[in-house]
Order: structure tokens, then C-alpha cells, then sequence
């Protein structure tokens, strides 16, 4: 396990110009420094100290989602798209404790708020956006005419991370303190738009039912993502495929369902 090379994990071609072949994660203290080329103008130096395989993961982690943002650019990045793209490919540890509680046997779940914040709208399949009718405090999707953009809400997206994490774990705020929550009522899960302050929501925890404000990001084929519940297994932010000005509601989605019947995906747009 020690005679592990990252070369041998990352997508190539890379070029090291500075690498020992008897090199191992075990014993490398005394050899140069190394320079990963990730593309034009920007190299990547690893600093051979003695690391563990926890160091070479977070490490492999982070190379790869920085390639991942370059590849995607069609033109040549500015220096503060570039920076930028290097600041999200940044891995973040952190200990997160899980605690049963005596009296349901449920384990407690923490998720903490890590530094990717942005600002989006969203839009379906159908090229439906999601607008807010604030007398109401409700999202509806609805066909927007030109010269009416101004209408989409702008959704704040902050990430979570968790010991657990299977996939991006987001939350969606309409507001500073307007947030969207889902909770079972009954047998269904049911969406709603819920006044917290920010502060409350900087570490979440599932043992107050604090995840209901939690989704996962799933993504589904080229710029297409999926919000599944965090506290409602199963059910995911969706819309009427057809209907005008309907309202965002949450839809089922299991292994016994064969299609679902409500649109359950959504295109990302930054706004600038």
C-alpha cells in the first residue's frame, strides 16, 4: 500500500519532471519537490513530506474537480476565474461525530456549512423557471416572456458536508432567512418556503429535524440535477411537465416507480 504513486490515479497525460521512480508515500523525504501540469500556464507542485493515504486522497480529490472546472471552459480564463476555479476545487475535512440517541436508537447527523455560496436560477426540462408569488410564500414554474427575467427567484446554493456524504448535500435559499424545507405530513412530503436565520443554520442536525432544509444534488446527464430530500428519502423538488403556474411541489420517486409523473429535473443557470 505504501508503494502507492498519485500518477498512477490521476487521469492522464501529466508530466513530472521531477519524480524518482523508487519514490513511495513512505519515504520522500529528501526528494524534490513535484510539478503536476494540469493544463497551459497552470502546474501543480506537490511537496514530497512524508503523507498519509488520507493526504493523497484529499489530494487526488481536489486535482481532479480542479480539472474537471478547467475542461469545461471553452476559452481562455481571466485571472479571477481562474482563482475561482481553484478556490472550488479546495477539499475541506472535517470530524463529524455520530451520536444514537438511547430513546428512538436514531443516529445523529451533523452537517456543516462549507464555504460554496452562489447564486442561481433554476429552470425545468420544459424550460419552465420557478418564480415566487410572495403573497402566498409559494414557488411556481412558469414560461417567462421576454423581458420578464427579472421575475426568477435567485436561489442561494450552500453546501454541506457530512461523514455520510453519498453526493452533494445543498441548501436552497430564496432569502438570507427564506429557505426551502421539506417535512412529511402524513404519507406525503410536502415543500414549503421557511423563515430561519443563518446563524441556526451553520451546523444542522437531524436529531431536531433540522435536515428538512437539506438536499441532496444529484446530477442527471449533461447540466441536469435532481434534489432529493435529505429528511424525506425518496421524495424530490419537482414540477408539472405541462401545466402553466403550477406550484413546486415534492414528488415520489422509489424502485417500485417506473416514471414519474412530475418533472424532477432542473438546470442550473449562475447568475451573473
Amino acid at each position: 500500500m505504501c508503494d502507492f504513486d498519485l500518477s498512477q490515479a490521476l487521469d492522464g497525460p501529466f508530466d513530472y519532471e521531477a519524480v524518482e521512480p523508487e519514490s513511495s508515500c513512505s519515504d520522500m523525504t529528501d526528494v524534490e519537490d513535484a510539478i503536476i501540469k494540469l493544463d497551459d500556464g497552470l502546474d501543480l507542485v506537490v511537496s514530497h513530506n512524508p503523507l498519509t493515504m488520507q493526504h493523497m486522497a484529499t489530494l487526488l480529490l481536489a486535482v481532479k474537480k480542479m480539472k474537471k472546472s478547467l475542461t469545461r471552459c471553452r476559452q481562455e480564463l481571466s485571472d479571477e476565474e481562474l482563482c475561482s476555479a481553484i478556490m472550488d476545487s479546495l477539499v475541506e475535512e472535517t470530524a463529524v461525530e455520530r451520536v444514537e440517541n438511547p430513546n428512538t436508537g436514531r443516529k445523529t447527523v451533523t452537517f456543516q456549512r462549507v464555504n460554496s455560496i452562489r447564486e442561481y436560477t433554476l429552470c425545468n426540462t420544459s424550460k419552465k423557471d420557478i418564480v415566487c408569488a410572495l403573497t402566498e410564500l409559494k414557488l411556481h414554474a412558469i414560461t417567462l416572456k421576454g423581458g420578464n427575467g427579472d421575475h426568477k427567484v435567485n436561489f442561494k446554493l450552500s453546501r454541506y458536508i457530512t461523514n455520510y456524504q453519498r453526493s452533494q448535500i445543498v441548501m436552497l435559499s430564496v432569502s438570507p432567512n427564506l429557505h426551502i424545507s421539506c417535512s412529511m405530513k402524513g404519507d406525503t412530503a410536502e415543500l414549503t418556503l421557511e423563515e430561519c436565520s443563518e446563524k441556526e443554520l451553520k451546523l444542522i442536525s437531524n436529531d431536531r429535524n433540522m435536515d428538512r432544509f437539506l438536499f441532496y444534488k444529484i446530477e442527471k446527464g449533461i447540466d441536469l440535477n435532481k434534489f432529493e430530500s435529505v429528511a424525506c428519502s425518496n421524495w424530490y423538488i419537482s414540477t408539472s411537465y405541462q401545466e402553466e403556474n403550477q406550484a413546486v411541489e415534492m414528488c415520489k420517486v422509489d424502485a417500485n416507480t417506473a416514471e414519474p409523473r412530475r418533472d424532477i429535473c432542473f438546470k442550473i443557470n449562475e447568475k451573473h
